[in-house]
């Protein structure tokens, strides 16, 4: 399997200066012993759409970029539009997966009911990516998000079952699948021929602390109550071998440090 690690939270801060952060991303965690990397689509604007410039500096810190995210909007078409954008940048970059997610809410009610027409529709546009993936050598997944009309079992079931499963993967998220209400280790069972990428995150128990904002819980791998060990024995199980991806949206005290120590804990505990 290769470790990736995620990293857009290098590049929020600085909004004048991202190819100099997005360098110092790289920089970090290749001296981190991370194989691979992952990053938002929209990074292809910083760079002008230059995947030259983007595919020197992976090659200089000797990392992959394992996948792009591509966050959808309110408009189906446009969405594709940006695909088919996003789908040439990463064959120059040598990415291989697309990391879909549904619209994200910031307004309360954080949890909502299923929403039927909702999910059919970005299972509909799914496929078309899906397919434009397969037909380009990549590979399409959902990822399932706090926040989005892809997130509980019944929302990733629906989805799942109006996709085609040669067109569409999953990207299951430890920490979204926690935070979902779902056993991680038994959710990650159930999927697991569908898995092609997958998202490691930990998160802290529930406590009021995390009541305003859930997403909050998130936290660097081995100091929440994420159970990764039975997580890694259900993916070799299913014989997936493909990349294990670390994200954390609020490092507690830098990027570095929390990918560190996030990279150790897989070293020794998941000896990888």
């Amino acid at each position: 399997m290769k470790i990736a690690y995620t990293g857009w939270t290098w590049l929020i801060h600085h909004q004048d200066n991202q190819k100099y952060e997005f360098e110092q991303f790289l920089k970090e965690v290749a001296d981190l012993g991370y194989d691979a990397v992952e990053n938002f689509a929209f990074i292809t604007k910083y760079f002008d759409n230059d995947a030259k410039a983007v595919k020197e500096l992976l090659d200089k810190y000797g990392l992959e970029m394992a996948c792009l995210y591509h966050h959808f909007s309110t408009d189906p078409e446009a969405d594709y539009a940006k695909a088919v954008e996003y789908v040439d940048f990463m064959k120059q970059i040598g990415a291989t997966y697309m990391n879909l997610q549904a619209v994200m809410w910031q307004d309360e009610p954080y949890e909502r009911p299923l929403d039927e027409q909702t999910v059919l529709a970005y299972a509909e546009l799914s496929n078309r990516i899906g397919r434009l993936c397969r037909d380009n050598g990549l590979v399409a997944c959902m990822h399932p998000h706090a926040n989005t009309a892809i997130y509980k079992e019944e929302e990733i079931d629906l989805f799942l079952a109006n996709t085609d499963p040669q067109l569409v993967s999953l990207c299951l998220d430890t920490a979204h699948t926690t935070l979902a209400g779902m056993d991680c280790v038994r959710a990650f069972d159930k999927y697991g021929d569908r898995l092609g990428y997958v998202h490691l995150k930990d998160v802290y128990a529930p406590s009021e602390e995390y009541a305003q904002w859930p997403m909050a819980r998130f936290c660097t791998l081995g100091y929440g109550i994420v159970d990764f060990k039975g997580v890694y024995k259900v993916l070799k199980k299913h014989g997936y071998d493909g990349v294990l991806c670390v994200e954390l949206d609020n490092p507690p005290v830098c990027n570095y440090k929390a990918a560190m120590d996030s990279r150790r804990y897989i070293h020794n505990v998941l000896g990888l």
